[in-house]
């Protein structure tokens, strides 16, 4: 009887929204940061290599560099593992959809970062018939990496970008 008198006033609904405020303070933010910092340092790639930027991969991923400072491990065997991929190349039409069912393999939260010329524009090759003029028409980027080849500062500085992108993800679902 108490309960439905206050249901009719409107305070028991204002207790109610308050309280999810409370918890979302209390327990959303934090659970966020948690989800978000284990994310950052943990970035499993998927490498698509198709040119000279694989090269560059693998001088970051050496000792001078040390990718892996920056919390980018080095390749998996399962796709499904994933949550990064690092597009190195050119993309022709015929690789396009397996690119697609790549991307769509991974699991969620999952990002890309598009790597070189050729990748982001078509590079050298972007008035061929069948080069595609970007990736982003396929799949959605996160970050882009200039360059022909971009060198491995280049690289570890987008993978920052990309922290920093996942550091001020709003939800826990990573996107």
């Amino acid at each position: 009887m108490v309960v439905a008198q206050q249901q009719k006033s409107g305070t028991f609904q204002v207790l109610v929204g308050k309280i999810d405020d409370i918890l979302q303070y209390a327990i959303g933010d934090p659970m966020r940061y948690l989800a978000n910092w284990g994310r950052l340092y943990s970035l499993w790639p998927v490498h698509l290599e198709t040119a000279c930027c694989s090269v560059e991969v693998g001088a970051a991923a050496g000792s001078r560099f040390d990718i892996e400072r920056f919390g980018a491990l080095e390749a998996f065997g399962s796709l499904r593992a994933c949550d990064l991929i690092i597009v190195m190349g050119t993309v022709t039409r015929k690789l396009a959809p397996r690119l697609k069912l790549i991307y769509d393999q991974m699991a969620e939260p999952k990002w890309v970062v598009a790597m070189g010329a050729c990748s982001i524009t078509g590079g050298l090759y972007f008035d061929s018939y069948n080069v595609l003029r970007g990736i982003d028409d396929i799949i959605p980027v996160d970050v882009y990496v200039p360059g022909c080849p971009p060198r491995a500062e280049a690289l570890i500085q987008g993978l920052v970008l990309l922290q920093e992108k996942i550091r001020r993800t709003p939800s826990l679902s990573g996107r």
